[in-house]
């Protein structure tokens, strides 16, 4: 009978899903054992309900002198750890441990005891034995004081590291400086709550070869109660302008200097996340300002919460080369914020993005007219959002959306399957009953009409004549805990052209039907 060789056999295993059809494999002969034991613990979950068993099979793996160690600082391992090492050395099969599985682990062991002194011996050696064992991890989250990168095996454990996460509220500047030595083909870096310049990060920015994917995180407590400035960390990520395609920066409120934004000639990727909550006005002018002075010819896609700089936004896109597939904008404090140069920045979409699939902005009135020329210029459109931050609305101007739904009538593309518009603005319900006529012969899989505070001008007669009219063929209703009315109406659109079999010979007219409800309040309408 002919044999499968080694190779074959792996891929095969590695395919397999099933844990139950590996387990099964185990017992075939010593050579598939041999094989299917690695994916097994390499796919192993930590969050195995049965983790006491798994604990004490790693703990049995200790050295005799980590074992000493903690014997003579009054550790006691569990009685049913193995006395004897197992047959294969699981822990160099496994994915090392984030933190909290290691304080799972010390937690079972020192069960109720609150001493920081074993805890911190315990994790030590519990490292210890990850290090030693593990090779080539490709990710890790750095989240403990432990000074890993000075334990033995660190060099092997560390030096192929892909992706790397840090806590700056647990690591000093001596131990990422010795990993600096180590790591040097990081290709994602996330670095969490840098208060001030660690000259240990700022060797390890240095030391990469290839960083593609920066993400900076603070929280707020560091930015508010910290006056220094990260001047070294800036300078060190402008070195490394040429490399860095993705950004992720969590709050442009941060203490680092964002002059390292105009560097990043070969960005592709941009998400800024704004605390809207802790706003220093210097800090958004100082960002904005080179923002726009910045110039990402390649920029895919451009994602700003919290943050409204239309003006900026629009002078950056005006300087790619037409790349861009999403632009995403929203702000989470809708009701306190004023916004200018919004139709602006849809100009500019219009001039400049020709292969933007989606888009998520904000519009007043007289900005509805630069939406034909974005539906006439971008044909890949697939899911547009325009919503409204400016709450004075004149309650004289009557069916005042009606202009933004005749235009998305005429002008949408094929493509255009999602569509999302704020109900703070009145529709009448001729407009609406062209808008989804107009989908007859297209496919709408998703229509929201959004809700904000105090101004919503969708009403019963909308959604009920939408239904009557066979429109539609479900109507989803959603409601914030807090509010009585509906907040959120979600519509999804028939996919198959004319009404359905109960409106078909209806000649109901948006009038009639007004009259109907208004007259004949007896009818109940169950949708």
């Amino acid at each position: 009978m002919l044999r499968l060789n080694v190779d074959c056999l792996v891929l095969i295993f590695d395919e397999l899903q099933d844990k139950e059809s590996l387990y099964s494999c185990l017992l075939v002969n010593r050579e598939w054992c041999r094989l299917v034991v690695p994916i097994l613990w390499k796919n192993y979950s930590w969050c195995n309900v049965d983790e006491f068993n798994f604990f004490n099979t790693i703990l049995s793996w200790l050295s005799t002198s980590s074992k000493k160690i903690l014997s003579d600082n009054d550790i006691k391992l569990p009685s049913t750890t193995l006395l004897k090492p197992p047959l294969f050395n699981y822990i160099s099969f496994c994915r090392f441990p984030e933190t909290e599985i290691i304080n799972r682990m010390i937690e079972m062991v020192l069960e109720k005891q609150n001493d920081n002194n074993k805890r911190n011996i315990l994790e030590q050696e519990i490292y210890k034995l990850f290090i030693s064992q593990c090779k080539n991890v490709k990710e890790f989250v750095w989240r403990t004081s432990q000074p890993l990168s000075l334990f033995p095996g660190a060099s092997k454990c560390f030096s192929q590291l892909y992706r790397l996460t840090i806590d700056l509220d647990y690591i000093n500047s001596n131990s990422l400086n010795e990993m600096a030595k180590i790591c040097k083909d990081l290709n994602i870096l996330s670095i969490n709550n840098c208060s001030q310049d660690f000259p240990g990060l700022i060797s390890l920015i240095d030391a990469q070869r290839n960083l593609n994917f920066v993400t900076i995180c603070n929280n707020s407590n560091n930015i508010n109660n910290n006056k220094k400035n990260c001047e070294e960390l800036s300078k060190a990520l402008t070195r490394k302008g040429n490399t860095i395609n993705y950004l992720h920066l969590d709050s442009v409120n941060t203490i680092i200097p964002p002059s390292f934004l105009t560097s990043l000639v070969n960005l592709t990727w941009i998400l800024v996340y704004n605390d809207e909550q802790y706003e220093d006005l210097e800090k958004i002018k100082e960002f904005q300002k080179y923002l726009a002075i910045s110039e990402y010819p390649d920029l895919r896609s451009l994602n700003i919460t919290g943050l409204l700089c239309f003006k900026e936004l629009s002078m950056l896109i005006e300087k790619t080369k037409g790349n861009i597939s999403r632009i995403y904008i929203y702000t989470i404090n809708i009701a306190n914020r004023a916004a200018t140069n919004t139709g602006m920045l849809i100009k500019s979409i219009a001039k400049n993005c020709p292969k933007i699939k989606f888009l998520r902005t904000y519009l007043e009135p007289e900005d509805f007219i630069h939406v034909k020329s974005l539906l006439l210029n971008c044909r890949n459109l697939e899911d547009i959002s325009f919503d409204n931050i400016n709450f004075i609305i004149n309650e004289n101007d009557d069916d005042v959306g009606d202009e933004l739904l005749n235009i998305l009538t005429k002008f949408s593309p094929k493509s255009l399957t999602h569509i999302t518009i704020s109900g703070s603005w009145k529709y009448s319900l001729d407009s609406f009953e062209r808008f989804f006529a107009s989908y007859r012969k297209k496919s709408l899989l998703h229509f929201y009409i959004e809700y904000h505070y105090d101004k919503y001008y969708i009403t019963e007669y909308h959604r009920m004549f939408i239904k009557m009219k066979g429109f539609m063929m479900d109507l989803d209703l959603y409601v914030v805990p807090g509010f009585m009315n509906i907040v959120i109406v979600t519509f999804k659109a028939r996919s198959a052209p004319g009404p359905s079999k109960a409106t078909r010979s209806s000649n109901i007219t948006p009038k009639s039907f007004r009259e109907i409800l208004e007259n004949e309040g007896e009818y109940i309408f169950v949708f």
